[in-house]
């Protein structure tokens, strides 16, 4: 699916961040360090996989991370939804993918109602029509109301009006433009929001009609499959927080099928360990109608057969994969977070808007890291660089060092860096730091 931005432009984010004096631009601008010095400041941008405060906490040195900016798909949450979350987990340091959390299990447990059965197979028909059309709601108390009247929902969530696709997936999302303040933590001052993708692409399909009167059942059993543990850790407590919160509100109101939701929770690990399997074996034992994860698209890809082929609904939070869009799911895999179709357009007009003229990727070798690079890379030429201004480099995220990788941007000598990774980015960027071609200013 390729769409372009809406009306309200990245453009507008990427002029507001021009206006920061840490900024550089194209070979020809430099920055403020460039201007100083005679050498150019490259610019260097992340992603969803490490746009957060953990990543500042691998460094000690004022400055270290000053300037880098980047994408995540992240709504403008209310400080009303925040503060919720807060009280669910005082310690929580970012909200990357709690609003996606939330919704997921919103939207699982109002296609529950609406079917009526606690049935995977069954409610999976509803989960798209309840995103688009009908009588728009906020809560799942008002959801129900309507639901209850034998009318049509359209849920806009925490993370935004959702509008799914024919495959299960935002039509249209929001992205955080971030960005790292001297202190090597996220300036929230400094972040802007914009929109890529296009509600016009949302399914047209609203799929069967409510159930007035509910099927005889068991209460419906959510399972979580969120990061605890391994390189996304990170991302664990926002959608922690997330989960407990949606099914907190959910049972205020009632419950679904009368009955309250019990979660089950559980840890993905990482891609180098077996954690989400043994975690899933345990979820299919306990009767889970639904998981709720993984974080992780190359964890999801290793227990996506597993879950959908044992009659449960996978509805991930934060898998940006392009791999899943057609994938053979039985219609039972869904996402709350937006295809990195989407993603890699923002982060393209991001770096041209910045002024870049040539640009280095840096991307772990996997679903995430490939497929985000290689879109990033297709929208860069699209908006007018030559595939000769653009280098692109996989590295194995459990290398030892990535010293090769390092010097090849050092030979290539970019304005613009892209570093596609998760834990591991850290030294990555260290080691761009020692080279001279790191955020550090």
């Amino acid at each position: 699916m390729r769409t372009g931005t809406t009306a309200r432009s990245i453009a507008v984010a990427g002029a507001a961040l021009l206006a920061i004096s840490a900024c550089g631009g194209g070979s020809d601008e430099g920055g403020d360090a460039g201007a100083d010095s005679g050498e150019k400041q490259v610019n260097i941008y992340g992603t969803d996989g490490n746009m957060g405060n953990a990543l500042g906490e691998d460094f000690s040195e004022e400055g270290s991370l000053a300037g880098m900016k980047g994408t995540t798909p992240l709504t403008e949450l209310s400080s009303e939804f925040t503060d919720r979350l807060m009280e669910i987990d005082p310690e929580l340091q970012d909200f990357n993918y709690a609003g996606e959390t939330y919704d997921a299990v919103m939207l699982v447990a109002l296609a529950a109602q609406a079917a009526g059965t606690n049935d995977a197979n069954v409610f999976k028909d509803y989960v798209n029509g309840l995103t688009f059309g009908g009588d728009t709601c906020e809560d799942f108390a008002s959801c129900l109301e309507i639901l209850s009247g034998g009318g049509n929902v359209d849920y806009d969530g925490a993370s935004g009006p959702l509008s799914f696709a024919d495959a299960g997936e935002p039509a249209e999302a929001s992205f955080g433009i971030l960005q790292f303040g001297d202190d090597n933590a996220l300036d929230d001052d400094a972040t802007e929001y914009v929109l890529a993708g296009d509600e016009a692409n949302a399914a047209t399909d609203e799929g069967p009609a409510p159930v007035t009167a509910p099927a005889a059942g068991g209460p419906l059993v959510i399972g979580t499959l969120l990061p605890l543990t391994g390189n996304l850790a990170f991302l664990g407590p926002p959608e922690v927080a997330g989960a407990k919160l949606a099914v907190q509100d959910i049972n205020e109101a009632g419950g679904v099928l009368g009955q309250p939701v019990q979660l089950i929770e559980g840890d993905s690990g990482d891609a180098s360990t077996d954690t989400a399997t043994q975690t899933v074996d345990r979820l299919l034992q306990s009767g889970v109608n639904a998981i709720v994860g993984a974080a992780s698209s190359g964890v999801s890809l290793t227990v996506i057969d597993a879950i959908t082929q044992a009659g449960v609904m996978q509805i991930s939070p934060a898998n940006t994969s392009d791999q899943f869009t057609t994938y053979n799911d039985n219609g039972l895999y869904f996402r709350t977070a937006p295809p990195d179709t989407l993603q890699a357009r923002a982060l393209a007009d991001l770096i041209i808007e910045d002024g870049n003229n040539t640009v280095g990727i840096l991307a772990l070798n996997d679903p995430y890291g490939t497929g985000l690079a290689e879109n990033t890379l297709n929208n860069l030429v699209e908006a007018g660089l030559s595939e000769d201004d653009i280098v692109s480099i996989t590295y194995d995220p459990q290398a030892a060092n990535f010293d090769s990788e390092v010097q090849e941007m050092v030979d290539f000598n970019p304005d613009a860096i892209v570093v596609i990774g998760f834990e591991e980015s850290s030294r990555i960027l260290q080691g761009l730091n020692q080279s001279g071609i790191g955020p550090q200013r």
